[in-house]
């Protein structure tokens, strides 16, 4: 009888147990005809066409990321609720479902992609030599696009990808290189530590994502003929509601780039004094750079419809030559910005890629030495719960309040 009992009690444990670690990485099992715009519904597509996904999760399951190796190791999408919670990074489903290349960039989406700059200019890795600087001649190296990135280490809270590449710019100078990919989620120690603050009383999520770049070539990098710098960018869900935030030195708003695709209007973009609000409606295409005089390595955003705080933070050691990313010649190739925001809109050939904003940044401009490495290191976090909670938090890491936000309707 004894016997028996152990027995029994052994398997209801290894039952138990099974249900529970199957719960942590394969939740996508477990709910049923999930909602349209829930992280379960995400899982579920996703897993219909990529069935190397990864899914990092913290222990209760109620912060969850989903990585693609198939899409160079990118966040997919995010969650602060779980399976039935929000998702928060824009998926690109009828292009996915497609399974159709198009020209210029297959945008699959995902919360956070790794790309390489420069994207305008003689430098550029965008443009091949000769072309004009337009939407017709700018195309998505297919590295960074299409190509799979390795696994080559997998723990229960970090993932590491992998993948050499060759590439030309647009004065013909070829590189070899080396990318290293690794995407943890934090911990909340971890994050309180990063922001220098204490989460009480609201969801949230947050992940760190390291990104090294080597020159593996036996040839060291030449500033005058063109370098590559790490460059991590975000697409999210934009909204009629949804607000861009990014403190700026004080006094430096002249600093201020928002000429990338034409002057924004005044009822998309309003700079003060050391902050700047940008509409995150994917209703006009605009872009925005802070360069390093004006820096603060931190930026964010708010829908006010559906209460997420969102926050971008990276390291910044102070360093001043970064890629020039603008469409055309440069006098100043290494005069580019660190921090980018982008809100999706109709383009020169009236089409559009989704509906989405983007939050951006970048590693400095560096002569790599054969076998020298550089890192960039981004953090992003998503919090939902109360005004009155996420006001605490906005104020402490944006500076301004969620009643000074405009362009919330």
């Amino acid at each position: 009888m004894k016997k028996y009992f152990a027995f029994t009690s052994l398997v209801i444990l290894s039952l138990f147990l099974s249900f529970k670690n199957n719960f942590i990485t394969n939740p996508f099992k477990l709910i049923q005809d999930p909602i349209k715009g829930s992280f379960g519904y995400d899982l579920n597509f996703l897993q219909k066409h990529h069935k190397d996904l990864v899914v990092l999760s913290n222990e209760n399951a109620s912060a969850q990321i989903i990585l693609s190796p198939s899409y160079q190791g990118r966040v997919m999408t995010s969650t602060a609720q779980g399976l039935n919670g929000l998702s928060f990074g824009w998926i690109n489903y009828d292009l996915i479902e497609a399974g159709v290349y198009k020209p210029h960039i297959m945008a699959f989406g995902g919360e956070e992609r790794l790309w390489l700059g420069p994207e305008g200019g003689q430098f550029s890795i965008f443009f091949k030599k000769g072309s004009t600087f337009n939407i017709e001649n700018w195309q998505t190296p297919g590295v960074l696009d299409t190509a799979s990135f390795d696994i080559i280490k997998k723990q229960k809270d970090k993932v590491v990808f992998s993948k050499n590449v060759e590439l030309e710019n647009y004065s013909g100078t070829k590189f070899k290189i080396k990318i290293l990919r690794e995407v943890s989620l934090l911990s909340q120690k971890q994050a309180e530590s990063k922001l220098n603050i204490v989460l009480n009383n609201v969801s949230w999520v947050g992940y760190q994502s390291v990104n090294d770049l080597q020159n593996i070539s036996k040839t060291d990098w030449d500033m005058s003929k063109g370098v590559l710098s790490i460059w991590v960018l975000g697409m999210m869900n934009a909204s009629p509601a949804n607000t861009i935030i990014i403190p700026f030195k004080k006094g430096q708003a002249d600093k201020v780039n928002d000429l990338y695709f034409g002057k924004i209007s005044k009822d998309k973009l309003l700079i003060k004094e050391d902050v700047l609000y940008f509409k995150g409606d994917a209703q006009s295409r605009g872009k925005i750079g802070i360069p390093p005089a004006a820096l603060i390595p931190i930026a964010g955003s708010y829908d006010a419809d559906k209460k997420i705080l969102t926050i971008l933070q990276f390291d910044y050691h102070g360093e001043t030559e970064y890629v020039n990313s603008v469409w055309e010649l440069q006098k100043f190739p290494y005069k580019g910005d660190v921090l980018n925001a982008y809100n999706d809109g109709k383009n020169d050939l009236g089409s559009q890629l989704g509906n989405f904003y983007e939050l951006e940044s970048s590693s400095p401009a560096v002569a790599l030495k054969s076998k020298q490495t550089i890192r960039h290191v981004q953090r992003t976090y998503h919090f939902q719960g109360q005004e009155v909670d996420l006001d605490k938090i906005c104020q402490k890491l944006l500076g301004v309040t969620l009643n000074e936000i405009p362009f919330k309707n």
